[in-house]
């Protein structure tokens, strides 16, 4: 079952090592970036995991230095009365990747086959036919030329109760906690066993689960990042050489900052 046993652990990375590699990382994300613009490529990447998993953290690096007019991040909320009525797939369908665009699922469809399966929001008959739907649908995205990447953050039980004391107790981390986590805590087994149903049936050759070991928040990133970079072939783009115009202020008169609102100096 996953998440009984703790990660192996390794030493601590250094934190210069740590963020140097990160950075190089992100080079080669903007890279990355470019080519899917240029290109037309379309990039579904989901992230599930349990809560304090390192999802959030992870697609942060990654958007970072990212323009978000290409990687955007779609993180759903609670779904409204009319949404729930809909297909289940059909709220995620209209957030999808057009050419030239990167979109980060911070969760995603799978809600169905793990929160919403525990806590009993949806009946048997939607679970079932969620899980012979789903495989289908995602080889119709593959099919209609979707790049679609699924990673799973595996966390130990000892290491998320760590972050969510952390969570708890930092004032800017906390409204991260949420009920939700409680309930996750209170019925592990059941998430455990929920997780195990859904690779069975959805861990297909054509949409494999990636699993992230996350226990170590700076290694779990750069694996991460470093995998997702590895996953979508590309070549650095040439760009052509700019050269600045010299600024033509002629016949421009500014207006005194007497008329103007200032923030005020503080700092």
């Amino acid at each position: 079952m996953e998440g009984d046993k703790k990660q192996k652990q390794l030493p601590k990375l250094d934190k210069k090592k740590y963020e140097d590699e990160l950075a190089r990382l992100q080079v080669e994300l903007v890279h990355l970036q470019e080519w899917v613009k240029t290109q037309g490529l379309k990039v579904a990447v989901i992230f599930e995991g349990r809560d304090a998993s390192g999802k959030g953290g992870t697609i942060k690096r990654i958007t970072e230095k990212l323009n978000p007019r290409v990687c955007r991040v779609v993180a759903l909320g609670v779904p409204t009365e009319r949404e729930r009525s809909q297909w289940y797939f059909q709220r995620y369908v209209q957030h999808l990747p057009a050419a030239g665009e990167i979109v980060l699922f911070d969760r995603s469809w799978y809600n169905r086959a793990g929160v919403e399966r525990v806590m009993g929001f949806c009946s048997d008959e939607e679970y079932d036919e969620f899980m012979r739907s789903c495989p289908e649908f995602e080889r119709m995205l593959t099919r209609s030329g979707i790049v679609l990447i699924k990673y799973w953050f595996s966390v130990s039980d000892e290491e998320q109760e760590k972050r969510f004391q952390e969570r708890i107790k930092n004032p800017i981390k906390r409204w991260k906690f949420s009920p939700m986590d409680l309930e996750s805590r209170a019925k592990w087994a059941e998430y455990s066993a929920a997780k195990d149903d859904m690779f069975k049936y959805t861990d297909t050759k054509q949409s494999p689960w990636f699993v992230v070991q996350s226990d170590d928040k700076r290694r779990l990133r750069l694996n991460c990042i470093s995998h997702f970079i590895q996953q979508i072939p590309y070549k650095k783009i040439k760009y052509d050489t700019i050269k600045l115009p010299k600024i033509d202020k002629s016949g421009y008169v500014r207006a005194p900052h007497s008329d103007q609102t200032i923030v005020p100096d503080v700092f």
